[in-house]
């Protein structure tokens, strides 16, 4: 089988590390007052990789912690993808230029015709798009709006744009530790053949063996927040059946 990146993530709200349950800003819980320290943690355990995104930014349509991005980019010393509000040319330069090394975007590509393609050919491998998706459909604006997209209508019209990395979300899962949709991620890495992430639901590490086992050779990587904030399981045990 294929090896799988895990990329635990880092989710920042008011200068702390917080998840969300199912998306929504009403149920969080903040784990971490000093998210720098937690990605010098992951890193430490074995982290390849890190999944940044700023909620504040996500809500509010523009960048609020590019500084702090910034600086887990530097201590982590691993590449970090960034989401969040990149609404705009220059909110994507400023967080490149902060240190990330992958930019995730949605919004704007979904609610704007040709821009998915003209961001593709500007950042090729430094670009991914979130489709964070509900019963199918997918959703935009911090997951707060419906769009008209289907998710793999979305996932083959980004194929074909250019785009070369997608992170796939189920919304309904997010942090909720109830299991990957593993139906899901297959249908989307059997519509296209480019690069995609999984993310929403992993609890154990047989939650990452089972994404192995589905043997989709375009399925690259899992992300991973709640369940190791709250310890139903642990990097290394991500990482080993990742790799086994």
């Amino acid at each position: 089988m294929t090896p799988l990146v895990v990329l635990p993530a880092i989710d920042l709200r008011n200068g702390c590390c917080v998840r969300l349950r199912q998306g929504r800003a009403e149920e969080q819980t903040a784990y971490a007052d000093d998210p720098v320290a937690v990605a010098r943690r992951w890193v430490e355990l074995g982290a390849r990789w890190l999944h940044v995104v700023d909620l504040d930014g996500a809500f509010k349509g523009r960048p609020v912690h590019t500084e702090l991005i910034g600086q887990i980019a530097h201590a982590a010393g691993v590449p970090v993808e960034v989401g969040g509000g990149l609404r705009t040319d220059a909110d994507i330069e400023a967080t490149l230029t902060a240190g990330a090394a992958r930019i995730i975007v949605g919004t704007r590509v979904l609610e704007t015709p040709g821009e998915a393609r003209r961001l593709a050919a500007w950042l090729g491998e430094r670009l991914a798009v979130g489709l964070d998706a509900k019963d199918g459909r997918v959703r935009a604006r911090g997951w707060t709006a419906d769009t008209s997209w289907s998710l793999i209508d979305a996932a083959r019209r980004l194929e074909d744009d250019g785009v070369r990395w997608l992170i796939v979300t189920d919304i309904r899962r997010d942090g909720m530790l109830d299991g990957v949709n593993y139906g899901v991620m297959a249908e989307v890495c059997d519509a296209v053949r480019i690069r995609v992430i999984a993310s929403g639901g992993v609890a154990s590490a047989e939650d990452v063996r089972a994404l192995r086992s589905l043997e989709r050779p375009n399925l690259w990587g899992v992300i991973a927040g709640r369940a190791l904030y709250e310890g139903t399981t642990s990097l290394p045990d991500l990482l080993q059946a990742a790799s086994e």
